[in-house]
């Protein structure tokens, strides 16, 4: 008899890919607002607007990528060419010399992860049992948050070898994420669910989506308007003083709880429900970004950002595994898409803003205002949870 709690060679592969992938990116990630402010002297609300325009980027692709993948009923090129788009950002970024070739170089990568991440997740989705896409989906954000553990460790060594030349760094992020490519192209497969279901997909249309998640993407959008990029995370340690080394070992601790959570929490959401899981997320989030605020010594750091790395594991493979099971798998691209877009574009307007509470308020009042709209996204989520008529029985 087959073990449905068994995870399939194919989401392995991904995790795989994704694991070299993701040590390329958080090798960049930390240094890049450090980059800008200090290497290229970008003010503070630049940066918000750079990671803001990025994240939107990669979030309105993730909707037509998605959606072309469904179409199509292919989806390991999109993830091959997302792959391949968001390396040639990473050499890129190691050529800039002004602000805006960043943003150029980050808006590349981030191109790339749009079109790469819908068909990357439908794919995982139709390579897991019904009751074990938590699970697949955990063990896919553990081993991408693997690569985030060390790749800043190895951003750290090369800076030390390098004499901090950040740019050096840049184009050596370069080769993991040319292993991930190579990994993708020869052990991934399409699958078959991809192919059996002879269904014409029509426009998008809102009526069309289930009202379970309709409710949880209106949600979701709440919270993610106060939900601002990482990058506000370095800057605030930095604004404690902290020295970039310190900086990157705190980052990095936030992605080893990131990783050692994820995993767990997908297991777990299996057995309990997702729902309840995302709950204590949102929650979660909102007690942590508040405490980001109102903290004054530089030794809570090292505390909040671990708790930040649970937060991620509670919220962000288990939201894909909640959104699977309320579409169909062969509109699941479509699905992930309308999601991943509409937050990314409330990202955008979560960092750019963020960045001008930082400059004209004061460096709590991002953290503050993320914190309101997380809490009122939990009390909100409370009530779907009692909602029952309008969320589907499997969890």
């Amino acid at each position: 008899m087959e073990n449905k709690n068994r995870i399939s060679r194919n989401v392995k592969t991904m995790g795989w890919a994704s694991f070299f992938n993701d040590i390329a990116s958080e090798m960049i990630a930390p240094l890049v607002p450090i980059f800008l402010t200090t290497v290229l002297g970008a003010p503070v609300a630049i940066v918000g607007l750079i990671e803001g325009i990025a994240d939107s980027t990669s979030s309105i692709l993730r909707v037509i990528s998605g959606w072309l993948s469904d179409k199509f009923k292919k989806r390991k090129i999109f993830v091959v060419v997302g792959y391949s788009l968001s390396t040639l950002g990473k050499f890129l970024l190691s050529l800039a010399v002004v602000w805006p070739l960043v943003l150029f170089a980050r808006f590349l990568d981030k191109f790339g992860k749009g079109t790469r991440t819908s068909a990357r997740d439908a794919l995982i989705t139709e390579s897991s049992e019904v009751e074990n896409r938590g699970r697949s989906f955990g063990f896919h954000r553990m081993m991408d948050t693997l690569g985030a553990v060390f790749g800043p460790i190895l951003a750290l060594l090369l800076l030390t070898i390098f004499n901090n030349n950040f740019r050096s760094v840049f184009l050596l992020a370069v080769i993991p994420a040319i292993a991930g490519i190579i990994i993708l192209v020869l052990f991934v497969k399409e699958t078959k669910n991809n192919h059996s279901n002879g269904l014409i997909l029509k426009k998008i249309h809102w009526r069309n989506l289930s009202p379970s998640f309709k409710i949880f993407l209106i949600i979701s959008i709440i919270f993610a308007l106060g939900n601002s990029s990482e990058a506000f995370l370095v800057l605030r340690a930095r604004s404690f003083g902290l020295s970039v080394i310190l900086v990157i070992f705190a980052y990095t601790l936030f992605n080893i709880f990131y990783a050692l959570f994820s995993y767990p929490a997908g297991i777990l959401s299996d057995k309990i429900g997702q729902r309840k899981i995302l709950f204590i997320s949102f929650l979660w989030f909102g007690v942590v970004y508040l405490l980001f605020g109102l903290i004054n010594r530089s030794f809570y750091i090292w505390l909040l950002f671990p708790l930040y790395g649970i937060f991620m594991a509670l919220n962000e493979g288990v939201g894909k595994a909640y959104i699977s099971n309320l579409v169909p798998s062969e509109q699941s691209g479509t699905a992930f898409g309308i999601y991943q877009t509409s937050i990314g574009l409330c990202a955008f307007f979560a960092s750019w803003w963020a960045g001008l509470l930082w400059v004209y308020i004061g460096v709590r009042a991002p953290f503050v205002f993320g914190s309101t709209l997380a809490l009122i996204a939990a009390v909100s989520f409370l009530f779907l949870e009692k909602t029952k008529k309008l969320v589907p029985s499997n969890k």
